[in-house]
């Protein structure tokens, strides 16, 4: 494989070279802007062998540089060892950025090249701006991948399917008139939607074009009349065909959408989020854009009362099915049964795919066992795969797609004895977990200004995590959306009732282990006092943690009260659903903390 990256990296200097471009960016990107996407787009992969959802490749006539986030550091080292690829460990101190690093890498006059369909319109100008301080050239027209990559896949040709609104709470007549009246408040009267989220949301629609997302690949211009989705004409049923239509919605090839904002007429005004849309965009459109922040992000991270009851129940099947999924783990071991790091994926798909409303996973679990726990985002295979023992600990990070709600949990688990270091930071991370739990803010509050309660006992004891703690969680959709997060990193959004964020701190040792404790909070109202409204979290993942690796000493009673509480709650709810043996073990696993005797709280 790293020969072919070699090979695939030559070959892509001669193409370079022929076009006179010195550099080219290949970032993991779709003309949607995504973070996840259908095979078809994964050049950066193909070019660099690196599998991970963030990340972007520099390659210049001389050198090869691939930048990815913490996520991702040890995965990179392995997958990108013997390509000649350089990784850039984004977000240290010491790394540069790319724009920073190709401004040093050059000399000017040179040329740099990137396919604008690749970019999003803030990121193409912000690079453009830095080249030509730089005395640099950039051009958009350059695609790496075409003549080189010879068997790349098709756009994917999978059935759309409609999302009913018993499960949606919200028809999408109703939805297109809020989001059109949003529109015109912008000085707009059309969009153009290019976040493949956002489009599933808007229009009921969800398909399987993308693993473990149900988007489907299309472009939308919405409008009072003419509007289109374009959208390859395969993937669209009967059914769906007359639903669109009902709503004054056209079908267009999706290849056409680009040239198709050319042909609009002048006096068009079309909004475009230019976060989220390509570079490519204005070129076609010109005088007819207006730049904003699309008011489809928004009004799609805010439940309504059908789908938080939705993903209640969503919750308790999934927490039943981790329950039975735990249970046959911990036997196969007692057994002396072969288990290793795919068998638990297996296991947890298998249990889940039993449950009612069940559509598929909503990521890629992670099994990491003892040192794979400390590679954030591992995902096994067969070359990785390790047996499991009964010592040391195993991090699973898994979630589901219901069709009345998305869930996303990761529990770290002590498979033997447990060691003093072990425990100690895993109580360390679950009691920044419990206090971001328990918060309670004012209105207008950002998730930076949330962020340090779950870093905090990790600080004080020298020691960190480089991930966000927390991101957006999609209704039947995509399992990291925004536009909401909780990280160091600050972000103007503030926090609403009605948001679904994950709480997932976390700690890992190289070499040791990982652990991460996660659950999805709910943002609700608290109370109203003669300051304003307040606002808390309220957890809505049921599954136990491991109350073996519970240091309490460390602990403060509060802290130790919401977790006896927690796993009360979580017997009472999950309990009724399982069968007599899964009751007792639950049981077990919930049984209350006792309180430190040396708190003074």
């Amino acid at each position: 494989m790293n020969e072919n990256i070699i090979l695939r990296i030559d070959a892509l200097r001669d193409k370079m070279r022929a076009a006179n471009v010195e550099a080219t960016i290949i970032p993991h990107s779709d003309p949607h802007q995504s973070e996840y996407m259908s095979p078809h787009w994964h050049q950066r992969e193909f070019f660099s062998g690196f599998s991970g959802s963030a990340g972007t490749l520099v390659v210049t006539l001389d050198d090869a540089c691939l930048w990815t986030d913490s996520r991702y550091f040890l995965q990179a080292e392995e997958q990108l060892e013997g390509t000649n690829i350089k990784l850039m460990k984004d977000g240290l101190p010491d790394t540069p950025s790319i724009n920073q690093y190709i401004v040093s890498a050059l000399k000017a006059p040179a040329t740099v090249g990137i396919d604008a369909l690749m970019f999003s319109i803030s990121a193409a100008y912000r690079l453009k701006k830095d080249l030509e301080n730089a005395g640099l050239n950039l051009v958009t027209d350059f695609h790496p991948a075409d003549g080189i990559w010879t068997d790349r896949p098709d756009l994917p040709a999978d059935k759309a399917f409609i999302h009913e609104s018993f499960h949606t709470g919200e028809d999408a007549s109703t939805k297109i008139a809020r989001m059109m009246a949003e529109v015109k408040k912008a000085g707009a009267d059309s969009i153009f939607i290019s976040t493949l989220d956002e489009i599933a949301w808007l229009l009921n629609l969800r398909g399987t074009d993308v693993k473990y997302n149900p988007v489907v690949t299309s472009f939308l211009y919405l409008a009072d009349k003419g509007s289109v989705l374009f959208v390859e004409d395969v993937k669209i049923n009967d059914s769906v065909r007359n639903y669109l239509s009902n709503l004054g919605i056209n079908i267009r090839p999706y290849r056409e959408a680009i040239e198709f904002l050319a042909s609009l007429p002048p006096n068009v005004k079309v909004l475009i989020d230019p976060e989220s849309s390509s570079a490519i965009i204005p070129v076609k459109l010109a005088d007819k854009m207006v730049e904003g922040r699309s008011p489809i992000k928004h009004a799609k991270a805010l439940r309504n009362d059908v789908q938080i009851a939705g993903l209640r129940e969503a919750m308790i099947r999934d927490g039943v099915a981790l329950v039975y999924s735990f249970m046959e783990i911990e036997h196969m071991l007692s057994m002396g049964e072969k288990v290793t790091e795919m068998t638990v994926c297996r296991i947890i798909t298998e249990h889940r795919s039993k449950q009612q409303r069940y559509f598929d996973d909503s990521f890629g679990t992670i099994a990491g066992y003892k040192e794979h726990g400390a590679i954030v985002h591992y995902e096994p295979d067969e070359k990785s795969d390790a047996t499991i023992l009964p010592t040391g600990l195993l991090l699973v990070d898994s979630g589901a797609q219901y069709l009345d709600g998305t869930t996303d949990i990761t529990r770290t688990i002590s498979l033997g004895n447990p060691t003093p270091e072990e425990r100690h930071d895993f109580t360390l991370v679950l009691m920044g977990h419990i206090d971001l739990a328990m918060a309670i803010f004012p209105e207008g509050t950002r998730g930076a200004q949330l962020d340090v309660l779950a870093r905090q006992y990790l600080w004080k004891d020298g020691k960190t995590y480089l991930h966000g703690t927390g991101h957006g969680v999609g209704h039947f959709l995509n399992v990291h959306e925004g536009p909401q997060n909780i990280r160091l990193q600050e972000n103007p959004v503030v926090f609403e009732p009605g948001m679904l964020t994950s709480n997932e701190p976390g700690i890992y040792v190289a070499g040791k282990y990982g652990i991460r404790s996660e659950n999805l909070i709910l943002t609700v109202p608290a109370f109203t006092t003669a300051d304003g409204n307040f606002l808390k979290f309220e957890t809505m993942t049921l599954f136990p943690f491991d109350i073996n690796l519970v240091d309490s000493t460390i602990m403060s009673s509060v802290q130790i009260k919401w977790l006896n509480d927690y796993h009360k709650r979580v017997y009472d709810t999950l309990s009724p659903h399982l069968g007599t043996n899964a009751a007792r073990w639950l049981a077990r696993k919930t049984l209350p903390v006792l309180a430190n005797p040396y708190d003074l709280d």
